[in-house]
């Protein structure tokens, strides 16, 4: 798998492995990011996404294989790439007795061109809390200070771990914003976060893992590309709808992917949507959206990685 055409990768992971003691939870991956791209590296709890962001920030050392950041070994040059490089961590990383600005310009005292904190905390909506202690701050707000402390240093190469987390639809947009401007400013973004749509909507390409071990890679397109087409819709649930595959046939699957909202899937063709639709008028049903089209990312990761839930 390549970065972007034409230009030296800003993460290149050849062979990584991960082991700890006998259980090896990242085994032989290899993967590059180009220059200015958003990658979102995806994958079930314990596929090995952490272990793998963690050696790629230089917090902890491949078993086997190499892995370079800008060109440089992220554990052996670490005070190099500090500078160079931005930290977006889930548990925040700020020092709970600091107040918000405080902590906020101690990151930026130690960049050379910061950012102007003010800005970022205005942007960032926490010029009202900028001399709240940072434990008093609400789960957003941390989340959205651990994304000030990792943009002020004007980083190269920014990691996200899980960057809209607990965010209301007003801010997570927001950040959306933010992760867009930092790949038109030539920042690249690597992303890893449990929301599908989230990666659909930001990522110019996905790498899917499991076990440790790559299982499907492309831009968002590609891997929704391929495959059948399918009937989505949504509506309130009424006792009618598990009878739905049943009336449409056995070559039909019909799936409740998240609560009110189904996906038909199988021999699906121009007579599919009104026999659907005829089944809902039957049954009192008004959908609020029905529609065709081929897979969502979420769909593609679910089949890949399988419905059960993973500890």
């Amino acid at each position: 798998m390549t970065g972007t055409a034409g230009s030296a990768p800003a993460l290149s992971v050849d062979g990584l492995v991960r082991r700890f003691g006998a259980r090896t939870v990242v085994d032989g991956l290899s993967f590059e990011v180009g220059s200015g791209e958003i990658f979102a590296l995806l994958g079930p709890n314990g596929a090995g996404k952490t272990s793998t962001v963690d050696v790629c920030e230089g917090f902890a050392r491949p078993d086997a294989g190499s892995v370079r950041v800008l060109g440089l070994d992220p554990w052996r040059a670490r005070r190099a790439l500090r500078p160079r490089v931005g930290v977006m961590l889930q548990s925040g990383g700020a020092h709970a007795s600091a107040r918000t600005s405080e902590m906020l310009q101690l990151v930026a005292r130690c960049s050379a061109d910061p950012l102007d904190p003010a800005w970022l905390l205005d942007i960032l909506g926490l010029t009202e809390v900028a001399r709240t202690p940072v434990r008093r701050l609400s789960g957003g707000q941390v989340q959205r200070l651990s994304l000030a402390m990792a943009l002020v240093g004007r980083p190269e190469v920014l990691f996200l771990d899980e960057p809209t987390a607990g965010l209301d639809p007003q801010a997570r947009h927001l950040v959306w914003e933010l992760v867009r401007a930092c790949r038109a400013d030539g920042v690249t973004v690597i992303l890893t976060t449990h929301l599908l749509d989230e990666a659909e909507l930001l990522a110019d390409r996905v790498l899917i893992i499991d076990a440790g071990r790559e299982i499907a890679t492309g831009t968002p397109a590609e891997l929704t590309g391929d495959g059948p087409p399918v009937v989505r819709f949504r509506s309130a649930p009424a006792p009618a709808l598990p009878r739905l595959r049943d009336a449409l046939g056995p070559a039909f699957d019909v799936v409740e992917s998240v609560p009110g909202s189904y996906v038909v899937s199988g021999g699906v063709d121009a007579r599919t949507v009104p026999a659907v639709a005829d089944f809902l008028a039957a049954n009192g049903v008004l959908p609020t959206t029905l529609d065709t089209g081929r897979r969502s990312l979420d769909e593609v990761f679910m089949e890949l990685t399988g419905r059960e839930l993973r500890s």
